[in-house]
């Protein structure tokens, strides 16, 4: 094979999202500021800077005031949020809450696409003296004993045996002092590095949902910009964690997304599925009359909380954003404490920088300054608020009341509730068991999963090596089969996973699972609810997956 190109720089961050930009134009800034020439470097495995952003956006501005204030002037803004409701949905009826609940109070906040948000600050990066590439994923951490020292970046142009092609592309070996991963939730790298450094020996266990979300652009003149609805109830039994939301974005365009912990019971739930059951909801659907989808996709989202953080430093890394569990559950925000936490990165590594030390004691720099911010205050008021619903929905409303009026302790007094893995949760329910309710599709309201990943704008190359890594596909048929009735089946919002398992004659199963790695939408679902841990979800070549336009 080829031999490798080799980059080195002083810093490297791992994903373009909103807490790697933040990052990046902080880190420039100081470095204008003090006229030092740094190499800041980004990489982002979408095709385009914005393309695999997505978001249920009501933007806290907090952490985007302080690093550019001036931001209002050009930043791609839908609206100012102009009402709140929230809505407790039956069957066929809802309640509207009376007052909003004060986590969910909006005022001062902003609707916006993650996708156009984060184009801009890529813009913004690369006017603060960073380097941004796109179609660069990480696909390895590179090391020196326990010290990371960069990343290999994805190679190009394989075949599904992984064999070179006449188009063949080596990743390049990407050297840093300091290695910033922002990879978004369950990222690659930060799989490989969490595990080998112990850094989650003292925390508690990470917990995810998966939202799903649609883009319906509605009629002329019917749709307010800037009203903000959150839902509780329907379609969610009351066992399983999670909620629905209807954000009205400009141009008579509807955000409406459903969440679901992936911490449920049974194994036939389907988070696409339950996004298609609140659109039959009356109230839902009369929203959408003459209403047409337009854009489709799904995330996971780091629920855990503060206790859930793993350490965020190590020799020669850093964690940020969701790759770090920066994300408040309670308020159901994470974009502006994903920034700040790119921010304080920044700040510890312009000083490692000045002290010309990059090892693990340097850097816990980071933890103090995190401690000592807003977004620490911000996060342990809401540390128990997931954990509080392992028990339904009552009690974690009721548990999320007490935080509110306790600093976040509710039934955790003054330490802290104990969480669990969310596969941990799913009962063993046999051969084919009873499913949850199923939407009707129409395809008009309600759609298959093929016919909104074809609206997620999803490319894949066929001829190139699978990407989702099934170690084991015997436990698949031998004994998921049996215990949960392949659950990859349902909690895939893309029909990636279409178990081929019949049972012969002799009471034995026999087929394969087959896997659709082209409809993949990169949300990372199948790497967290998967019940016996055997899906690593590691980036198809560069440039490839979802274009989340407007979402």
């Amino acid at each position: 094979m080829a031999e490798r190109d080799r980059l080195e720089v002083d810093v490297l961050f791992v994903g373009a999202g909103p807490a790697s930009l933040a990052g990046a134009i902080r880190l420039g800034q100081l470095a204008k500021a003090a006229g030092r020439e740094l190499e800041i470097l980004v990489i982002e495995k979408g095709g385009e800077i914005g393309n695999h952003g997505i978001s249920g956006l009501v933007l806290d501005p907090r952490a985007l005031d302080e690093l550019l204030p001036d931001w209002k002037a050009s930043a791609p803004i839908d609206a100012p949020v102009g009402s709140d409701e929230m809505w407790f949905l039956t069957a066929g009826g809802k309640i509207k809450a009376p007052i909003t609940p004060p986590p969910l109070n909006n005022h001062g906040k902003f609707v916006a696409s993650l996708q156009r948000l984060t184009k801009w600050m890529g813009e913004k990066a690369e006017e603060a003296g960073a380097q941004v590439f796109p179609a660069f994923p990480g696909q390895e951490l590179l090391w020196d004993g326990d010290r990371v020292i960069g990343v290999r970046t994805g190679d190009k142009g394989l075949d599904h045996d992984g064999n070179p092609k006449p188009n063949y592309e080596p990743g390049a070996d990407l050297i840093a002092k300091v290695v910033v991963l922002g990879e978004g939730p369950r990222g690659t790298l930060a799989k490989q590095a969490i595990p080998r450094l112990g850094l989650d020996n003292d925390s508690e266990p990470q917990v995810y949902a998966a939202g799903v979300k649609e883009l319906w652009q509605c009629p002329p003149g019917t749709v307010t910009a800037g009203s903000v609805i959150h839902t509780l109830g329907y379609p969610l039994p009351p066992e399983t964690f999670g909620g629905g939301f209807i954000y009205a974005m400009a141009g008579d365009v509807l955000d409406v997304g459903q969440v679901t912990g992936l911490d449920y019971k049974n194994p036939t739930t389907d988070p696409h599925n339950e996004l298609q059951r609140l659109k039959e909801h009356p109230a839902v659907r009369k929203m959408l009359e003459g209403a047409k989808l337009i854009r489709y996709g799904a995330k996971a989202i780091p629920e855990g909380g503060l206790f859930a953080m793993p350490r965020l430093y190590s020799d020669g890394l850093l964690l940020i954003g969701d790759t770090g569990g920066f994300l408040n559950g309670m308020r159901l925000k994470g974009v502006h404490l994903a920034m700040k936490s790119g921010m304080l990165a920044a700040e510890t590594i312009w000083d490692a920088i000045a002290a010309e030390r990059f090892d693990a004691a340097q850097l816990a720099g980071f933890d103090r300054r995190f401690r000592d911010s807003w977004a620490y205050t911000e996060l342990e008021s809401a540390r128990n608020f997931h954990q509080g619903f392992q028990n339904g929905l009552l009690p974690g409303m009721v548990n999320a009341a007490l935080a509110t009026v306790t600093g976040g302790a509710g039934f955790g007094y003054i330490n802290k509730l104990p969480g669990e893995h969310g596969y941990e949760r799913m009962v063993k329910a046999g051969y084919r068991p009873k499913e949850t309710p199923r939407a009707k599709i129409d395809n008009a309201l309600t759609f298959d999963k093929l016919t909104d990943v074809f609206n997620s704008g999803t490319i894949h190359e066929e001829d190139q090596p699978c990407h989702l890594k099934v170690s084991d596909t015997n436990v698949c048929r031998d004994r998921c089969t049996v215990e949960y009735g392949n659950p990859c089946q349902y909690f895939c919002p893309a029909q990636v996973y279409e178990p081929m398992f019949e049972k012969n004659e002799a009471g034995a199963v026999e087929g394969r699972l087959q896997i659709n790695f082209t409809n993949c939408v990169h949300c990372k679902t199948c790497d967290i609810a998967d019940p016996y841990q055997i899906i690593t979800w590691v980036p198809p070549q560069g440039g490839e997956g979802p274009v989340y336009t407007g979402m």
